[in-house]
């Protein structure tokens, strides 16, 4: 089993989506659902209006009505909204283009990767390339701007922006999407495009600077095309040094704005500012996160020598864990309390562009939410960096499919005895040279530094999950606080894996301690998260899946002296028996496994056995979690001279494992090799049934 670490192939949860899988499917329910069911005719027929002003007007409309409103933005797309949008990208009127630009954007972020899907195969890129590369929308008329100090920040140029943030915002989201539209993307060479934003950052907007980088760390990610485009331009690792390292990011105090439109914009820019300076925080957390995508960094720059993680990362990332989650959540609820609410103005929406102008409601909630996303992201390079794990020695594919390598051909006399063979399904790694010892302390500080403090944050506020019976009060919210929680205990469990792979036994008993510590009280994190499910309560179920994984990772660091109480266990099991993933249902047999193996806790390891034993006859097994519980049983008991034996023996579980071969037989052959992983799941298939025949020998030669 590996870390917690994403993969391309899992797309990065948007937090600024508000989750909707468990409303109705179907348009009749989200009719039904809708308050707003009546202005989406009116809308969609505006969008093809010959006035401009209507169009305008509805793009501008529809941004407004899908708000943490997903029953209106499916009665939206049931009226194909993304068509019709696509379409007026390529308007004669430039607002029409900005506003339809915006209106796609917020379906992106607000619908997921499943409408971005919609979006790709309803051909958006070409309008968005031409809306990049074409006079006056974005490239020429930014390049006018920048080769002209002393030109006015306008209307114009602010349109721009608009349109640039927009664009790179729903570029991002189709890059996250699957791997044929990251290919497309890819396509596009965005790289220089994207950078020219961050090196004219003093004259820029921070919100489009701040996109870009966003688009350009999710760019970077697992993806050679940008990292290479990234890596091979000095100037381009200079400036993300330069913004990454930086006590005070150089960003414009005037949010881009000069000359004559300066006075004009002053209102704006103090409303705000406390939001700006929350989008420069952001900018360098996304700067440490490319730097650390595409490291290591070329050694023609004299960077390189420094340790990122810990000259730069560490410093800049871990102040942000130290936020009062319960106090912002608190927060959000007294300013939405304040909200006076009134009927939708849609005069608001005549403009060519959207005021800028909010009420302070509106601003506070904007704040938190800014901090909110910074925490996350924040979290989700830390993942990253808490993670240690060596890489395990591949299989090769000519060994995996040489059909002389078949153990199921393999007699018991030519089977070494236990005392001779590796029974442990996953050894740790010793850390026994000098790089492996200064892992392991670098590990133990990051334990010291990071462990309470993303303990707490994982523990749930009040506005973490939605109601049961209601929906959240601020979705946007309790989306972002979900995400916090289950990054963090990501982190958590990367650190404690990471130490005991590293070679747990090299501990000091301080950090033994300390993790024995942290085990006591993330139950109550558990306890507090609760277990109730039905629709709206998908992140609870994430989050629990994450949860297994820092039981999982403190168990192995802590195994022969973790003690755990009776009712502990069973919820471990219950969780194991509920869960129908594989991945999950290891680490929960992973778990149990360490727990059985502290000496003195006869009475757990008689009931973690007996479950294991269980699991052994169950019909249809799952291959991966039946040879965990194989492999379990024969670590657990490779001892003869443990305490708890006697429940091996009383209970004759070794006639139970004599059993149960003809099954994990069964479930080696049936491993499809073709599969991702399939190679080495086979292989380690083959050595476990292997240390299942000679363990079984070995203790029936014992005659206890």
């Amino acid at each position: 089993m590996g870390k917690s670490q994403k993969k391309r192939s899992m797309r990065r949860h948007n937090p600024v989506r508000v989750p909707d899988s468990h409303l109705p499917k179907g348009l009749a329910s989200a009719n039904a659902t809708s308050e707003k069911r009546d202005n989406v005719l009116p809308v969609m027929q505006k969008l093809e209006s010959a006035e401009a002003s209507d169009r305008v007007w509805a793009c501008a409309a529809v941004c407004n009505l899908i708000q943490n409103d997903p029953s209106t933005r499916r009665l939206f797309q049931g009226k194909n909204i993304v068509k019709a949008l696509i379409t007026r990208l390529s308007d004669s009127v430039d607002e029409v283009v900005v506003e339809a630009a915006g209106a796609l954007r917020n379906l992106c972020l607000d619908a997921g990767h499943e409408l971005c899907a919609e979006m790709y195969n309803k051909n958006i890129l070409p309008p968005l390339t031409a809306c990049i590369t074409k006079a006056p929308q974005v490239s020429t008329a930014l390049d006018v701007y920048l080769k002209e100090p002393k030109r006015t920040f306008g209307p114009s140029e602010r349109m721009v922006m608009h349109l640039s943030e927009s664009i790179i915002t729903i570029l991002a989201s189709l890059a996250e999407t699957s791997n044929k539209t990251l290919t497309a993307v890819n396509n596009l060479t965005l790289v220089p495009f994207l950078m020219s934003f961050l090196q004219a950052r003093q004259k820029l907007p921070i919100a489009t600077v701040t996109a870009s980088a966003q688009c350009l760390f999710i760019l970077s990610d697992d993806n050679e095309p940008a990292i290479e485009a990234l890596r091979t331009a000095s100037e381009y690792v200079t400036t993300l040094i330069q913004i990454a390292h930086s006590p005070d990011p150089q960003t414009p105090a005037s949010n881009g704005v000069n000359g004559k439109s300066k006075k004009a914009a002053e209102a704006t820019t103090e409303e705000s500012q406390p939001v700006d300076s929350e989008r420069k925080i952001a900018l360098q957390i996304l700067s440490c996160g490319i730097l650390r995508n595409i490291s290591p960094l070329p050694s023609i720059i004299p960077f390189s020598a420094v340790d990122l993680d810990e000259k730069v990362l560490l410093p800049r990332l871990s102040p942000l864990l130290s936020i009062s989650l319960p106090a912002e959540a608190a927060r959000v609820i007294a300013t939405i309390s304040e909200t006076p609410t009134s009927p939708a103005n849609q005069q608001q929406f005549k403009n060519a562009l959207k005021t800028d102008h909010k009420t302070p409601q509106e601003r506070e909630l904007d704040l938190i939410e800014q901090k909110l996303k910074n925490v996350q992201l924040a979290l989700e390079i830390l993942t990253g960096v808490c993670a240690a794990l060596p890489d395990p020695s591949a299989v090769t594919e000519e060994a995996a499919n040489d059909p002389d390598v078949d153990l199921d051909d393999v007699e018991d006399n030519d089977v070494a005895s236990v005392d001779e063979m590796d029974v442990q399904a996953e050894p740790i790694a010793e850390a026994t040279n000098p790089e492996a010892k200064g892992s392991l302390s670098r590990l133990s500080s990051l334990l010291s530094a990071l462990a309470l403090p993303l303990l707490s944050l994982c523990h749930p506020t009040p506005l973490s999950f939605p109601p049961l019976d209601s929906p959240s009060p601020h979705p946007p919210t309790t989306s972002l606080l979900g995400t916090i929680h289950i990054r963090a205990c990501e982190c958590l469990s990367n650190i404690f894996l990471s130490l005991a792979s590293q070679g747990g036994g090299s501990l000091t008993p301080e950090d033994l301690q300390a993790a024995r510590d942290i085990w006591t009280q993330f139950w109550l994190v558990l306890s507090a998260i609760g277990t109730q499910g039905g629709p709206g309560q998908e992140t609870r179920g994430e989050l629990w899946v994450a949860a297994v994984g820092v039981l999982w990772g403190i168990a192995r660091l802590c195994k022969g002296s973790l003690e755990a109480s009776e009712e502990q266990i069973q919820v471990i099991i219950a969780f194991c028996n509920s869960t129908a993933d594989e991945q999950v249902k290891v680490k929960c047999i992973g778990t149990l496994e360490c727990i059985a193996q502290t000496p003195t806790a006869i009475e757990a390891n008689k009931i973690v056995s007996s479950y294991l034993v269980q699991c052994l006859s169950a019909p249809a097994p799952q291959a991966e979690p039946l040879l965990q519980t194989v492999s379990a049983l024969i670590d657990i008991y490779s001892d003869e001279e443990s305490p708890y034996d006697i429940n091996f023996r009383q209970n004759g579980w070794l006639d139970s494992l004599q059993n149960a071969q003809d099954s994990v037989r069964k479930a080696v052959k049936g491993i499809d090799r073709r599969k991702e992983g399939g190679l080495d799941l086979r292989a380690r298939g083959d050595e476990i049934l292997l240390n299942l025949r000679g363990f079984i020998k070995y203790r029936r030669a014992l005659r206890l």
